[in-house]
């Protein structure tokens, strides 16, 4: 009996263990991608977001953060994710319009009113739509994550559109950046942002356009003395998961993902606000200076981008008199 009683409690524990072996097995993990640092505020809200995910789950999905590029550049990235290779990554708009068109609204300079009209028409329908619209090129947009206003920086002052003249300016690659920079008076070079830094510093490019925690996390101010706040676009990053993984995923995951997406795009609009603010006072101490600029001249270098896009796609700019209705 003795023996017996000995070999039902070990054939019991080994069940129990089994179990919870395969229970340990039976959690999802998703790799997640982005280009920034550990100090930038994306890597902060990304982080939340993936504790969110575990918790909201019980432990059922998780979502583990590569920071730094480790997985691959941003466009390695998403050709991952479109591929189904790479579950998540964190991307913007700029990048995205060569992915998929209807991201490029967000590129269009000078769109935005203010900073709670880029919110609203986010959270908008015309925002939700854009979000969806790339699952036919391997990807949807799960959040818009804010990444404030970008403006110029180089090693002297940007006050007009003419301070642009001959100055060869990195940009993404954005059609519509490309077009804006050449509207500006600038010569656009596209560039990877892990190049950046080496390239200002060489003089492979004179002069970038970022917003002001990007300017520092990155170092690009110790090579770029000026940042003239022109605040020529708000384009907005925009974490991505693979159509693929997606539909792999049941409707109780799916939802767990939206809902902790939701929750980091609410805890990044705090953490952009502190970071900027602090990120500003960090540059001053190193030496930077911030300029006032004359925005009424670059809207009215870029106007004639809004009306080209009115002739050759007017689909296009419809959307851009909703966004503007948008209040």
């Amino acid at each position: 009996m003795k023996l017996s009683s000995k070999f039902t409690l070990s054939s019991l524990m080994s069940a129990v263990l089994l179990s919870l072996s395969m229970n340990a097995s039976a959690a999802t993990t998703l790799k997640l991608s982005h280009n920034q640092n550990r100090a930038h505020p994306v890597h902060e809200a990304l982080q939340f977001m993936a504790t969110r995910t575990a918790e909201l789950s019980g432990g059922e999905l998780k979502v583990r953060v590569y920071p730094d590029a480790q997985l691959g550049s941003q466009r390695e990235s998403l050709e991952l994710v479109q591929k189904g290779a790479l579950a998540l990554a964190k991307s913007n708009a700029a990048e995205l319009e060569a992915f998929s068109k209807p991201y490029g609204i967000y590129n269009l300079p000078y769109l935005f009113d203010s900073k709670e009209h880029y919110h609203k028409v986010m959270e908008s329908d015309i925002g939700k739509q854009i979000l969806e619209s790339s699952k036919q090129n391997g990807f949807i947009g799960l959040a818009y994550l804010d990444a404030g206003a970008r403006s110029f920086y180089t090693s002297k002052p940007i006050k007009t559109p003419e301070d642009l003249k001959g100055l060869k300016v990195r940009v993404q690659p954005s059609p519509t950046a490309v077009n804006m920079v050449k509207y500006l008076g600038g010569n656009p070079t596209p560039l990877a942002y892990g190049e950046l830094y080496t390239a200002l510093q060489q003089g492979v490019v004179d002069a970038a356009e970022n917003n002001i925690p990007s300017y520092t996390l990155s170092r690009h101010s110790e090579v770029s003395k000026y940042f003239s706040e022109d605040e020529h676009t708000m384009v907005p990053d925009v974490l991505v998961i693979s159509s693929k993984v997606w539909d792999s995923l049941d409707k109780k995951s799916q939802e767990t993902l939206q809902q902790a997406a939701l929750e980091a795009t609410l805890k990044m609009r705090d953490l952009w606000v502190a970071s900027e603010n602090k990120e500003r006072e960090s540059a001053i101490k190193q030496g930077s200076t911030f300029v006032e600029v004359d925005k009424a001249a670059f809207k009215a270098a870029v106007k004639p981008m809004y009306e080209a896009l009115e002739k050759e796609a007017p689909e296009t700019y419809k959307i851009v008199e909703e966004i503007r209705k948008i209040k």
